[in-house]
């Protein structure tokens, strides 16, 4: 299952520089881990724009990351990894969604088939990311389980 970040687990914080301000959203941990008890993975996959703008570090990305990580675990729903974007959307990269960069590096990195998978994103750059790969795309404000049904492939 591929996830966006900000906004989809986190609540949207625009460029978030204090990772103590980093909060998952409402009901996210119970999805996941319902879900994770089905067998499927959490790959989060995210722009990061604010590095490229010169707005954010890498070391504010990680921070953040790391925080939203350990929520994660905390909640008993472990990532299985993590891609980001570092670009500014003029910079033309091929892995700031609706690019996607990011879902196929994860795809070969983990062995997964994007056909099987899921792109669950709060914004319509997540969800043409996840058409555009072959994935069931499926938005942040939906039913979540419901939506992650059958066919999908299981593990990370």
């Amino acid at each position: 299952m591929l996830v966006d970040r900000d906004g989809t687990l986190i609540e949207e914080l625009h460029y978030a520089r204090d990772e103590s301000r980093v909060r998952l959203r409402s009901g996210v941990a119970e999805a996941l881990r319902e879900l994770r008890g089905w067998g499927f993975g959490l790959v989060a996959i995210s722009n990061q724009s604010g590095v490229g703008r010169g707005i954010l570090t890498v070391d504010d990305v990680m921070r953040t990351h790391a925080r939203t990580a350990a929520l994660l675990a905390g909640a008993g729903t472990p990532l299985d990894a993590a891609y980001y974007c570092l670009h500014a959307p003029e910079d033309g990269c091929e892995c700031r969604k609706p690019g996607i960069g990011m879902l196929l590096r994860a795809a070969e990195d983990m062995g997964l088939e994007l056909g099987r998978c899921a792109m669950i994103g709060d914004k319509e750059s997540d969800l043409e990311a996840g058409r555009r790969a072959g994935c069931v795309a499926i938005a942040a404000g939906s039913d979540w389980v419901a939506a992650v049904s059958a066919g999908l492939q299981v593990g990370p």
